[in-house]
């Protein structure tokens, strides 16, 4: 099996598994499953959060998921217990089909991590 079929295997397995446990089998696109990523990295699961803590959150997944790639290394947690990232290296210019595939990439490593898929 080439990477590429893993990969999207992985994927939908990932998109399978969390549209099935956080939005009633509803198919959760990228930019959900970044933002479920980002609440479970806060760690502060119950909470309702509002629309610009919604972007803080996604920004916390995306250091998160990209941290082993190079870009972004974990600096500190603040007194409100979100975590903080610092800038390693930008990231590259890729065209909008090459950010969603480094995204997914990542993202599939992470769950790979977490051991939410195998």
């Amino acid at each position: 099996m080439s990477r590429d079929e893993q990969l999207k295997q992985r994927w939908e397995l990932v998109v399978e598994k969390l549209s099935a446990q956080f939005a009633d089998g509803e198919r959760l696109d990228l930019d959900a499953i970044i933002y479920l990523i980002g609440v479970q990295e806060l760690g502060q699961l119950h909470k309702n959060f509002k629309k610009d803590h919604k972007i803080d959150l996604m920004h916390i997944a995306i250091c998160k998921v990209l941290l082993p790639y190079g870009y972004y290394e974990f600096d500190y947690v603040d007194e409100d217990g979100w975590p903080h990232y610092k800038v390693l290296e930008e990231l590259p210019h890729l065209k909008a089909g090459e950010q969603s595939v480094l995204m997914k990439e990542a993202i599939v490593n992470y769950f790979l991590e977490t051991q939410f898929i195998e």
